[in-house]
């Protein structure tokens, strides 16, 4: 599978090129792919062309939505999208008074095997495309009744299904082209991009003059804990991630944020609280608490809204910035993995 969406506008005029077309064909066939339209509804290209590039074996995005469901609490909207290999995702479009954020996955699955995350119960099946990675934007943005002079979606997390430095080149070419002034120039500023911490990666991703908003996944400040909570801290312990967010600061003048999932029993004490405050004092971050979402197939249990307050005032006794996650989209299987999962069981149930 080929997709346009894949392209940036100097590898499709290039492509232009070899077919013999001129340059300006490759500017309406971007400007078409970014606004959602197919292969067959690009009025403004020749049949010939259109035909051409069938033949070649392209597709615009090879990303559709074949399920949506809307909350009834907070009008989010979580989407289950096919692949053109029969692979699905998912993503979760959600609404706040300064705009429309979605939330993109990464990679078809997950190999971190956090031990609170449904993104990883099936494994890793593959790495998304910078197309599709895209194309998650365009189908929503799309669906939203947007377009390129109107666009719906100002603001993108990679918080979705997989580990986004787990898929660096894919992920660093798909903030590229959705940052291109001829598509749908979403401003890094309004783009988050979310870690477990790998940080070789993010060594690499220092060097690379894109000035998004880092967050790491910390969930607690002990490495026996975390280690446990997720594997991948036997590698990249809590002192490697904080020093990480540290030199972000220091290179960008951006404030990290760092994700904390309070888990009953696990990370919720004033003991936990202490030392979170003692690890990430000195220097400018949030602390975003979540109250977890309960996986049924992880079985690890959450803190109530009232103890996630708690410990929130605790932290900003101690002088940090924090808060408690808005909870959203919880009566249609908001958080990460779980439509795509249910999804999967059902499927293998019917055959």
């Amino acid at each position: 599978m080929k997709l346009l969406a894949d392209l940036t506008l100097s590898e499709l005029k290039e492509l232009m090129t070899l077919f013999g077309e001129r340059s300006f064909r490759a500017e309406q066939i971007y400007r078409n792919v970014h606004a959602g339209k197919e292969i067959a509804e690009m009025s403004n290209i020749s049949s010939a062309l259109k035909d051409r590039i069938l033949k070649e074996g392209y597709e615009a995005t090879g990303v559709r939505i074949i399920e949506h469901y809307t909350s009834k609490i907070d009008d989010t909207v979580k989407f289950l999208y096919s692949l053109g290999d029969g692979n699905v995702i998912e993503g979760v479009l959600m609404r706040y008074k300064y705009g429309n954020t979605l939330c993109v996955s990464t990679q078809v699955g997950c190999r971190m095997n956090c031990a609170f995350c449904a993104s990883g119960l099936n494994g890793l099946k593959r790495n998304l495309s910078a197309g599709e990675i895209l194309g998650e934007v365009i189908a929503a943005n799309l669906f939203d009744g947007g377009d390129l002079k109107s666009r719906k979606i100002t603001n993108i997390v990679l918080m979705g299904s997989g580990e986004p430095f787990d898929n660096y080149d894919n992920v660093m070419k798909f903030l590229r082209l959705v940052n291109s002034e001829e598509g749908l120039n979403i401003s890094y500023r309004n783009i988050s991009l979310s870690t477990c911490g790998l940080i070789d990666a993010f060594d690499r991703f220092l060097g690379e003059d894109i000035p998004i908003t880092m967050t790491f996944s910390l969930h607690s400040p002990r490495d026996e804990v975390r280690s446990r909570l997720m594997p991948v801290n036997r590698k990249y312990g809590v002192d490697r991630i904080v020093d990480a967010a540290r030199r972000y600061f220091e290179k960008t003048k951006r404030r990290v944020v760092f994700e904390y999932s309070l888990i009953k029993g696990e990370n919720d004490t004033e003991e936990d609280a202490a030392l979170l405050i003692k690890k990430l004092k000195g220097f400018p971050c949030i602390v975003n608490v979540i109250v977890l979402n309960y996986v049924q197939e992880r079985g690890l249990q959450g803190t109530s809204r009232k103890d996630a307050y708690r410990f929130v005032s605790l932290l900003e006794k101690g002088g940090l910035s924090a808060t408690v996650r808005r909870s959203m989209g919880t009566d249609i299987d908001g958080a990460c993995g779980q439509l795509r999962a249910k999804y999967i069981a059902e499927k293998k149930t019917e055959e």
